[in-house]
């Protein structure tokens, strides 16, 4: 499950934000540089009123935001319009329709398509596993029809493509959906993919990726200490408590180009404490790397990719 029950309680959250004594908080270093979230989701659920104000408790410049669950497409649309400067609307793709091939798909496609603040192409699902019983496991080739047509949106926009597979959960069916994703790859030279989640690679997947396809970037979703202890999901972490992990540091400070920051929140629950959560813990891990690297991974690589206006 995305957690652990439907509403949980983060006492793992609330622990990692509880407030420090005053000689913990001075020896607490946090990286006061802008923030985008690449990538994340609301549904009909959360109350939009309530986004801006949450990015502004937890200090997020811009968010790349995609409709889900009951939430209509138009909305994220006019939302968009409402606050130019701190939402980039994505074309949604998820959806029963997506997972069906249905008409109504395309349909959906064609709407958004055309409305005027849509600047990216939201996640494209391809492997996703169950989380119990609010996401059902979907496996959707890439050279499906459904997947085509989110492609050649993206190919023809000149969008970044942000690409579902969860290589740790699909077990045995592993080695197929590198080779189909390096396939992609490979075809589309050119063009840059990202993997939300990290894809649930560990270090010398990532490392390989990196070295042999210059147009593969990670975003790291659900990849720190705090969502580790609410979730049962095999998401790879990239912490060892409030720190990157030293190969992992390493890697990012290597290939600073690489590495988008994004926190995918999907259900209403995640816009919250969670949320500042995670953004205070990132920023203490961008606090330990080169202020280039951290500037590169917070902000500037989403805004060279998705055609963002540049932030100081």
């Amino acid at each position: 499950m995305w957690s652990k029950v439907l509403f949980p309680p983060f006492l793992a959250v609330v622990a990692a934000a509880a407030p420090l004594s005053a000689p913990a908080a001075e020896a607490r270093k946090s990286w006061r540089g802008p923030i985008i979230d690449a990538h994340s989701q609301v549904d009909h659920l959360v109350n939009l009123e309530r986004i801006v104000p949450l990015m502004d408790r937890a200090g997020v410049a811009r968010i790349i935001l995609s409709a889900r669950g009951h939430l209509k497409h138009w909305r994220i649309d006019a939302f968009a319009a409402e606050h130019r400067d701190r939402i980039v609307a994505a074309l949604r793709t998820k959806g029963r329709v997506y997972a069906d091939n249905h008409p109504n798909y395309y349909k959906l496609l064609r709407a958004q398509e055309h409305l005027p603040q849509f600047a990216a192409m939201a996640e494209i699902i391809l492997w996703h596993a169950a989380k119990g019983n609010v996401a059902p496991k979907w496996v959707i080739p890439a050279s499906s029809p459904q997947v085509r047509a989110a492609l050649d949106i993206a190919f023809q926009r000149g969008w970044p493509v942000v690409l579902h597979y969860e290589f740790a959960a699909a077990g045995g069916a592993k080695e197929g959906l590198m080779r189909e994703l390096e396939g992609l790859l490979r075809t589309h030279s050119r063009h840059p993919f990202a993997l939300t989640h990290m894809g649930q690679l560990d270090l010398a997947d990532t490392r390989r990726l990196i070295e042999a396809h210059p147009n593969i970037h990670f975003i790291p979703s659900w990849s720190n200490s705090i969502t580790a202890g609410i979730s049962s999901q095999p998401w790879v972490n990239l912490f060892d408590g409030r720190h990157l992990k030293p190969d992992w540091k390493a890697l990012i400070t290597a290939h600073p180009k690489r590495f988008v920051l994004g926190f995918d929140n999907v259900f209403a629950q995640h816009w919250g404490d969670q949320y500042v959560a995670q953004v205070e813990l990132w920023r203490e891990a961008l606090a330990d790397l080169p202020d280039a690297v951290a500037h590169a991974v917070a902000h500037r690589n989403a805004e060279k990719l998705w055609d963002i206006d540049a932030l100081k």
